[in-house]
């Protein structure tokens, strides 16, 4: 491994807006903060505006010249020509455009208000599919929720009708693109704190608790339609997070520098609570109780590490910490939540405040963990490739000290000298496998060598073959003595293996009986 600890470090400056206005940027929004991303997105929606102008005047000139061209008899003709119908269409498109939020805040005259009935949340002419869709039981008690709550404003039924209002058109925009989406929730939220701020002249936490309240209404009852749209790669993003969390089972807190003792039974406890505020994120349909799933979650975290270390946590322990409790908890659908809270979540909340700050972390440890690599983490890429296929682990941590005698570490310790063992067991296996077939090649090799001398011994010397001598009465004698001389020998040579008992019998002799 290198010998150099780099660990991770992240500039609180980073977590600022890269435009310097001193607002929490979000990676979603290229460093960016909410209000500056909206000026920049409609600065570059005016430009192409006014390109889009440019060109449709310039074909309209060369359009106006060939149609001059060809009738040059009518030109003293007054004739209205089809670049002021064009200019007409644009200009109430464009107002059309302008007024699609505002008129939301206007009051009605046609309909005069109903005295004995302030508040009619199911009056409303939305379809019957829009009806069947918001009859669960979380939209009705979100309704009753907000109308509880708007009942001792004095405007609280004009803020009811201009919420439910947005809501229902919202129903009939399910196939914009999400960022269009976003766009005219963000518009309605702008407009309406802007009214709010006048209403209650300046009163910022009044309007921030009525904002928060309105957030909870809209959004409970769009939560199926703006949640992971299918006009996004949002599933997409959430699998390939999630595929990539799985692969980086194997990242310890010492890779990552995490000042955390899960040893220490509180600190594990807050770990714990931590890995499980995180999940529960994706339970929650209001993006600010999904922030506050974060916010918990990170608050758990700095008491952690300040256990651990009997000090203040600092941002440089906090940012690790996080990156390693994501990847323990791989919280479902988890690029889903970051897209849905950027996009449809009070700005205000995103740009200040823990909220702001936690989930801007959130995001940049997202972030960390898409772009981890060898380097990040202390080690050669030839290591980080062999973790990341699986083709070797990295070793074990030895508990020791006061801290080996917990339960938690005792088992943790067994849990990983089994690993080590199995580890073990397995080269073992491989290298006996190796050897076994290197022995049975060597005994093919063999045995085919010495068939081979065997050959070439009854090639270089034939065996030989004795012709029988002619039958002869000579003959026939001389193979009786050598018989009777066979038979001597014998008979010597069995008497010769019992020199050593002289005190034998004489042998029987055989007796004839006459009969």
């Amino acid at each position: 491994m290198m010998s150099q600890r780099r660990g991770i470090h992240l500039d609180q400056s980073e977590l600022l807006c890269t435009k310097g206005c001193g607002f929490y940027g979000n990676t979603g929004w290229q460093g960016l903060c909410s209000k500056c991303w909206r000026e920049e997105n409609q600065r570059e929606k005016q430009n192409q505006i006014k390109e889009d102008w440019a060109l449709a005047e310039r074909l309209q000139k060369e359009e106006e010249e060939a149609y001059t061209s060809r009738n040059q008899k009518a030109q003293s003709q007054p004739t209205i020509t089809p670049f002021g119908k064009f200019v007409e269409r644009k200009t109430k498109e464009k107002s059309s455009k302008v007024n699609t939020v505002t008129k939301f805040f206007t009051p009605s005259s046609k309909t005069p208000p109903k005295k004995d009935s302030p508040f009619d949340a199911h009056s409303s002419p939305s379809p019957s599919s829009s009806t069947s869709r918001h009859s669960s039981v979380d939209s009705d008690h979100a309704t009753r929720e907000f109308i509880d709550f708007l009942k001792p404003l004095k405007s609280g039924r004009e803020i009811f009708k201009q919420c439910r209002a947005f809501t229902e058109s919202m129903v009939y925009k399910r196939d914009m693109a999400a960022d269009e989406l976003s766009e005219c929730v963000q518009d309605f939220y702008q407009n309406l704190s802007d009214r709010l701020h006048t209403q209650f002249k300046g009163s910022s936490d009044h309007v921030e608790s009525v904002m928060d309240e309105v957030e909870k209404y809209m959004m409970t009852r769009l939560y199926k339609e703006v949640f992971c749209p299918e006009t996004t790669d949002d599933e997409k993003k959430d699998l390939a997070i999630q595929k990539r969390i799985r692969a980086l089972h194997w990242v310890t807190i010492e890779m990552l520098c995490v000042p955390v003792e899960e040893e220490i039974a509180e600190v594990s406890d807050s770990v714990v609570k931590a890995i499980t505020d995180v999940i529960e994120m994706d339970s929650k349909r209001v993006p600010k109780e999904k922030l506050s799933c974060i916010t918990r979650c990170s608050k758990h975290i700095f008491n952690a590490i300040k256990i651990s270390k009997k000090e203040a946590a600092s941002a440089d322990d906090f940012l690790p910490t996080l990156i390693y409790i994501v990847l323990k908890a791989n919280p479902p659908r988890l690029q889903s939540n970051i897209q849905y809270i950027t996009r449809f979540s009070n700005p205000s909340r995103l740009m200040t405040g823990e909220d702001g700050y936690y989930f801007t972390n959130l995001c940049c440890a997202v972030a960390f963990i898409e772009k981890l690599d060898g380097q990040s983490l202390n080690l050669s890429s030839e290591e980080f490739d062999h973790y990341m296929s699986g083709q070797a682990s990295p070793p074990w941590p030895q508990p020791g000290g006061a801290s080996s005698s917990s339960p938690g570490s005792a088992a943790l310790s067994q849990v990983h000298k089994g690993l080590d063992l199995l580890t073990g067991l397995g080269e073992r296996q491989e290298r006996v496998l190796e050897e076994a077939r290197q022995l049975e090649s060597d005994l093919i090799d063999w045995t085919d060598e010495v068939e081979q001398k065997v050959q070439n011994v009854l090639e270089s010397f034939p065996p030989e073959t004795e012709t029988p001598a002619p039958p002869t009465a000579s003959g026939t004698a001389v193979s009786a003595t050598a018989v009777s001389a066979t038979a001597v020998s014998a008979a010597s040579a069995i008497d010769s293996d019992n020199v050593e008992n002289e005190h034998l019998p004489p042998p029987l002799t055989p007796q004839v009986f006459a009969g």
